[in-house]
């Protein structure tokens, strides 16, 4: 189906990531032209952008916990491009250990939110700034299915992909609206989100090989199979198509396999060679 992407303007926040890389190839096979944020991955963001080969980007670096690197963001994009079309707020952090709340550090706490919450604050604030003026655009935000079904050990997390999942999803959608509104031959201001469940990315791909793991992951899945990064592309390309998602706004996309927060497989009945 023809998505109408070419030539449309795409920022990616943690573009040089597992699922953020993804993403960006998808746009770039769409004709898109890409701003391909980073904070600290360079050599990937630099291998991203060599793949892409003749696909028009940028790469920007930012700390998108900071008001002044999220406003020069938007003006590298602007100065290169003229406008933003779409904005994938894809950026976040994540604590690898298990940290039960009652043993979490307030720092943690507040570098978790920041990293996941206030990045994404600061980085749609700039973006609905550009929207109010193009009066045109859409935003996808990448949470996590801990929004949905919560994550022992990671409460800080889960808390702050609700919080984008949930409360600014549904908030913004009627500011969206707004600002870029619907007319005759143009749909209106958009934005969702999607909630990547397991998915096969560098950071957990070592834990993911192991059979024992693995079953466990999918054993509440009715799709017994880890998630791949361009499951979460694709869905992110479709949302931001105003010629395919004309008329989808304020919604959550859950992305992994039909999971519950229930076991619905015995580990026997799991195929460990498809997972």
């Amino acid at each position: 189906m023809e998505t109408q992407l070419a030539g449309k303007v795409v920022m990616i926040t943690g573009a040089s990531g597992g699922i953020g890389s993804a993403i960006s190839r998808k746009f770039a096979a769409e004709g898109a032209r890409l701003v391909l944020h980073y904070r600290s991955g360079i050599d990937r963001a630099r291998l991203l952008q060599k793949e892409l080969g003749s696909a028009e980007t940028i790469l920007v670096r930012a700390d998108l916990t900071k008001e002044k690197d999220a406003k020069r963001l938007f003006a590298e994009a602007v100065k290169q491009f003229g406008r933003v079309d779409t904005l994938i707020a894809n950026a976040g952090v994540w604590e690898t250990r298990d940290v039960l709340l009652h043993d979490m550090s307030l720092r943690q706490w507040q570098n978790t939110i920041e990293g996941v919450l206030t990045s994404a604050f600061l980085s749609l604030r700039e973006f609905m700034r550009l929207v109010a003026r193009q009066k045109k655009g859409n935003a996808v935000l990448v949470a996590s299915t801990a929004a949905v079904f919560g994550e022992a050990g990671h409460a800080d997390y889960a808390a702050g992909k609700a919080a984008l999942a949930y409360g600014l999803t549904r908030s913004l959608k009627n500011e969206m609206s707004r600002i870029a509104p619907h007319r005759r031959d143009y749909c209106g201001g958009r934005i969702n989100c999607i909630c990547p469940g397991w998915t096969v990315v560098p950071r957990n791909a070592a834990k993911l090989k192991d059979t024992a793991t693995a079953k466990k992951v999918t054993a509440t899945m009715a799709l017994p199979q880890i998630g791949r990064p361009d499951d979460m592309a694709n869905a992110a390309v479709f949302l931001s198509s105003d010629a395919l998602a004309r008329h989808i706004t304020g919604q959550t996309l859950v992305i992994a396999g039909g999971m519950e927060g229930r076991l619905l497989w015995r580990p026997e009945e799991i195929d460990a060679s498809i997972v």
